[in-house]
C-alpha cells in the first residue's frame, strides 16, 4: 500500500478549508467549483483507484477542469487530503446506542470498521497529525462519550479509544490486502487452500509439528481457508473488550 499523511500541508490554510472560514467572494463571476464538489471527485477517485491514484491533476481531468484551477481553491494535495478524511468521517452515523459502555464501545469498533471497508484508501493515510475538521471532532467526541463516566481517568479514556480505533485499523488493513491477493491473483482463499494442501501433506512432518498440523487443519476445514476476516475481528473485538472490562471492574471493586 502507498502511504500518505495527514497534516503534511499549510496548516492554516488546512483548517480554513476544513472548517469552511476562508470568505466567499462577493463580486465578480461566480466560481466554477465548489471545495465540496472538489473534495467528492477526489473521494470517488481514491474509492475507485486507490489514493496513489488521486492527484490535483487527476481530479482536475474528473471535474473537466485545468490543473491549475484547483490551486484556487486548494494549496495542494496536503490540504485536500486533510479535507477528504475529515469528509469521510462525517458518513460515521454515532448511532445512540441502548446498553452499557461495552455495548457503545463495541458499536464504536463497528462503524469505524464499515467506514474503512467503504473507503479503504483511508488505510493509507497515516494520521498520527490528524486533520482537527468538524467531523473529527465530533467522532473524538462521540468515542470518548461511550467511555465517559465508567471510572477511567481522562488519559485512559483517550487511550481506550486510541485502542479501540488503533485494533479496527489493524483488522480492516490485514482485511483489505486479503481481499486484494483474492482480486489480483484470481484465486479464492479456499482455491488456494485445497492448491496447497496435497503438496503441504507430501512434505510436511505432522510428527514434527503436531500442533501447528491440528490446528492448521481444524482452522481450514473450519472456514476453507487458512484466515477468516469475520471471524477475527469478532474474537479480537471481544477480547479487547473483555480487557477494558477488567480494568474498569477493578477500578469500581472493593478497596482493599
Amino acid at each position: 500500500m502507498n502511504q500518505e499523511y495527514s497534516g503534511s500541508g499549510d496548516q492554516a490554510r488546512s483548517l480554513e478549508l476544513l472548517w469552511r472560514r476562508r470568505p466567499r467572494p462577493t463580486r465578480g463571476p461566480k466560481p466554477a467549483l465548489t471545495v465540496e464538489g472538489i473534495v467528492e471527485a477526489a473521494v470517488r477517485i481514491a474509492d475507485a483507484e486507490g489514493i496513489g491514484a488521486m492527484s490535483m491533476r487527476r481530479v482536475a481531468d474528473e471535474l473537466g477542469v485545468g490543473a491549475m484551477t484547483l490551486y484556487r481553491y486548494f494549496p495542494g494535495k496536503g490540504e485536500l487530503l486533510d479535507v477528504m478524511l475529515d469528509t469521510v468521517y462525517g458518513e460515521l452515523p454515532r448511532r445512540d446506542v441502548d446498553g452499557d459502555w461495552r455495548a457503545r464501545l463495541d458499536e464504536v469498533a463497528r462503524e469505524n470498521r464499515e467506514l474503512y471497508l467503504r473507503h479503504p484508501w483511508m488505510l493509507q493515510i497515516a494520521v498520527n497529525r490528524p486533520p482537527l475538521g468538524p467531523h473529527v471532532m465530533a467522532k473524538y467526541e462521540y468515542e470518548l462519550e461511550a467511555v465517559e463516566g465508567i471510572g477511567l481517568t481522562d488519559v485512559e479514556m483517550d487511550a481506550t479509544v486510541a485502542l479501540v480505533n488503533g485494533y479496527v485499523h489493524g483488522a480492516v488493513r490485514t482485511d483489505v490486502e486479503a481481499r486484494q491477493v483474492i482480486q489480483r491473483s484470481g484465486m479464492t482463499d479456499k482455491e488456494w487452500w485445497l492448491a496447497h494442501v496435497p503438496h503441504l501433506d507430501k512434505i510436511a512432518d505432522a510428527q514434527q509439528f503436531p500442533l501447528a498440523t491440528r490446528v492448521g487443519t481444524t482452522v481450514g476445514n473450519e472456514f476453507d481457508a487458512p484466515y477468516d476476516s469475520d471471524h477475527a475481528f469478532e474474537y479480537g473485538l471481544a477480547r479487547l473488550l473483555d480487557g477494558v472490562s477488567a480494568l474498569v471492574e477493578n477500578r469500581s471493586g472493593p478497596k482493599v
